[in-house]
Order: structure tokens, then sequence, then C-alpha cells
């Protein structure tokens, strides 16, 4: 008899666990959360949760500079190694390239989650 129940209780629990009736996170989900996850389903990362996206720098895939100005003051470190940050200025609509290592930066507007 307790050999039936145990295996009952597994039972229970696994088809408790399959249930279709339980809520999904969307489906739960609240506040800043349900906002979050509603910008991410539309492709958007206002929260800056994401990992960003890896860029080669070169003229066809410049590195992304994200702003909510039109200009934005941005450091290269040319060398891995190099213990030197060169500064210089991105603008909006414009393609621009470190002095120093050659690298391509593009400036693309930023929408606070506000």
């Amino acid at each position: 008899m307790p050999e039936s129940n145990e295996c009952w209780g597994m039972e229970l629990s696994h088809n408790f666990l399959c249930s279709a009736a339980l809520p999904t996170d969307e489906q739960q989900a609240t506040g800043l959360e349900k906002r979050a996850i509603q910008s991410l389903s539309k492709g958007k990362d206002p929260y800056s949760i994401l990992k960003p996206k890896s860029y080669l720098g070169t003229k066809e895939d410049p590195h992304i500079v994200p702003s909510i100005n039109q200009k934005r003051l941005v450091g290269c470190v040319c060398e891995e190694d190099n213990s030197q940050i060169i500064w210089f200025w991105v603008h909006e609509g414009e393609l621009h390239r470190c002095p120093s290592c050659g690298s391509h930066y593009k400036l693309v507007h930023h929408e606070l989650p506000h």
C-alpha cells in the first residue's frame, strides 16, 4: 500500500507540473517586468537587459553607439593591451572613424523606457 501512495503522489505532482492551466511568465507578469517583456517581444531593449551585439567596426558593420542626444563622446581603446583611450565625438547621421585605429562608429537614437 505505501508503494502505491508514493507512486500516486509522484504521478499527481507530475500531472500538476504538466498542466496547461498554469499561466506563463507573459500572462502573469505585471509592472516593470510586463513592460520589459512587451518591449522585448517587439524587438526593443529599453532597459539594456540583453547583451550588446558585437560589431566588427568596419565601414559596413560599424560599432553602434546608442544615445538620447544628437551627439555622444566615445572612448576607443584601440588595442586590447593599450592603456591610452582616444576620445572623440560621434554625431547622429554620420559615420565616424577613430583617428588612431580606424574603427568606425555610428550613433543611433535610443528611446528611454518612460
